[in-house]
């Protein structure tokens, strides 16, 4: 007999996002949620970071900044607020940053969900 797995509702998914983002587990969200094909992508002109597409190269992106980061003062994650297919959560975070200095970003962080995976994060900021 074969067990199917269940597929996450996109408020299942929010409430698990939540739980993780809480204690700044933003790579093991990435593992647990994203689609193979996720997009990530940022303001135009963002001078931190750029478009990725996949998980791998999402990974690495995500990756690259953390390495950029020379001190962490504060990070505060709302409740994702739920609507259809998507969640988005406000994001504000202070930190130190190789080349830019101290800055403080407060953005909203969109999500898209198909089928129990984060298809696309999209960063309003």
């Amino acid at each position: 007999m074969t067990t199917l797995q269940k597929i996450l509702t996109t408020q299942e998914v929010a409430t698990r996002f939540n739980e993780l983002a809480q204690q700044e587990k933003w790579f093991e969200i990435q593992e647990a949620f994203f689609a193979d094909n996720v997009k990530s992508i940022e303001p135009a002109n963002s001078p931190y970071m750029g478009y990725a597409e996949g998980k791998a190269a999402v990974r690495k992106k995500g990756e690259d900044f953390v390495k950029q980061i020379t001190a962490l003062h504060r990070a505060y994650t709302s409740e994702p607020l739920v609507t259809g297919n998507h969640f988005a959560v406000v994001r504000e975070i202070d930190i130190t940053v190789r080349e830019h200095g101290r800055i403080q970003m407060n953005q909203i962080m969109l999500y898209e969900v198909k089928a129990g995976q984060i298809i696309l994060e999209q960063f309003f900021y």
